[in-house]
């Protein structure tokens, strides 16, 4: 039998972290799968530091980042160059995660060319196509070109099949980010730590909060509130210091080191590679977070989440008491982050409740179902393209 031939698209650093599992699950079966990995060069440091730690190394890098892009100019310019590449590698399948850009772009390439596409992570809704913006679109669009769909969660099965997807298109996987975090978790076990010395020695003795905060609904008044929560968090609690990694993005960087950058006991550093962030996050009391990835990845190592968003594309994680959703107005996250600190009862009853999200496994059933179906995904190309 001839190979099924996979092309992964990965354009941020989430997306590399959350499909590493699944390029080392199609490598490990050769006689099966010939895998193919084209960047898209958004988040060129991140992303490739993050793929490096799996030793994952690219085939194709589009390289379409340019200063001050708009949106449409990035996907343009990555419709473009991934054309180019799916033309040459004629893949079975295209393999996207998520809901950002390079995933919208790489669904559209492979229906363009008439190939299967695969879409990790699907079914996260927030039914408000504005938050976020613009991943919510972008989830929805891919779902509507998509053959098959990888679930994380039966939530997220359900929340397709009520869009018309096919259920027998749907298949409930868990979420490739908890076997990224536990296989990374590991290693650090056994690493030196890779962080400032003077940070490691406040985490010792004092209460951690990790905190990140980047999105772009949050820009501007929003990321303002969350700043200044933060510092009279800090003032009122002198036991406790607050981690940020700060994100590149100018409208981050500003209003973050402006209000809290003074602080003796708020630690603002650079974007950390992943496994040192996830060293962080072991080792954190409560994480204080906007990030999707991080409202899955912190439940699996014991850890409360305060999550500071309107809305949610993952409530597995609220329903079941992992997380609590306070938003981005001063006075929400002020009292529920600082009850948090306080009541360590709360805290071991939201460690405890079991993660949703997945068991470390999923990587493997996504490759299962492509070796299952890849033959039937194969012809159905060859006789539409005849045609």
């Amino acid at each position: 039998m001839t190979p099924c031939n996979v092309l992964t698209v990965i354009g941020t650093r989430p997306e590399a972290i959350k499909l590493a599992p699944v390029i080392l699950a199609l490598c490990r079966r050769r006689d099966q799968f010939v895998s193919k990995v084209c960047v898209t060069g958004q988040h060129r440091d991140m992303a490739g530091h993050a793929l490096a730690l799996f030793d994952v190394i690219p085939d194709y890098d589009l390289d379409v980042m340019l200063p001050g892009q708009t949106l449409a100019q990035v996907t343009s310019r990555t419709v473009d160059r991934l054309d180019d590449v799916v033309v040459r590698e004629r893949p079975d399948v295209v393999l996207v995660q998520g809901d950002t850009t390079a995933a919208l772009c790489g669904a559209l390439v492979g229906f363009y060319n008439r190939r299967m596409v695969g879409h990790v992570e699907a079914g996260l809704r927030t039914s408000d196509k504005y938050s976020p913006f613009p991943e919510e679109i972008n989830r929805r669009l891919v779902a509507g070109i998509a053959d098959f769909h990888f679930a994380p969660t039966e939530s997220a099965e359900e929340a397709l099949v009520r869009e018309g997807v096919s259920d027998s298109s749907v298949f409930v996987t868990g979420n490739t980010v908890i076997d990224a975090l536990l296989w990374v978790r590991e290693r650090m076990r056994q690493l030196p730590v890779q962080l400032p010395q003077p940070v490691v020695a406040a985490l010792e003795k004092s209460d951690v909060v990790l905190v990140t905060g980047h999105r772009r609904e949050s820009f501007g008044e929003g990321l303002e509130n969350i700043c200044q929560a933060i510092r009279e968090v800090a003032d009122a609690l002198p036991r406790v210091v607050f981690v940020y990694p700060v994100h590149l993005n100018p409208n981050v960087r500003e209003p973050v080191e402006r209000i809290l950058g003074d602080h003796p006991r708020i630690f603002l550093l650079e974007p950390l590679p992943y496994a040192p962030f996830v060293w962080l996050m072991d080792h954190a009391t409560v994480v204080l977070t906007d990030s999707g990835g991080v409202q899955e990845e912190a439940p699996s190592l014991g850890k409360p989440v305060l999550v500071m968003r309107e809305t949610t594309e993952r409530p597995e994680g609220i329903r079941s008491g992992n997380a609590i959703l306070v938003g981005i107005e001063k006075p929400k996250i002020v009292d529920a982050l600082t009850r948090l600190l306080r009541e360590p009862e709360l805290r071991a009853t939201m460690a405890s409740v079991a993660n949703p999200y997945g068991d470390g496994h999923a990587a493997d059933r996504i490759v299962e179902v492509l070796a299952g179906q890849a033959g039937q995904s194969r012809i159905r190309v060859t006789h539409e393209s005849a045609g």
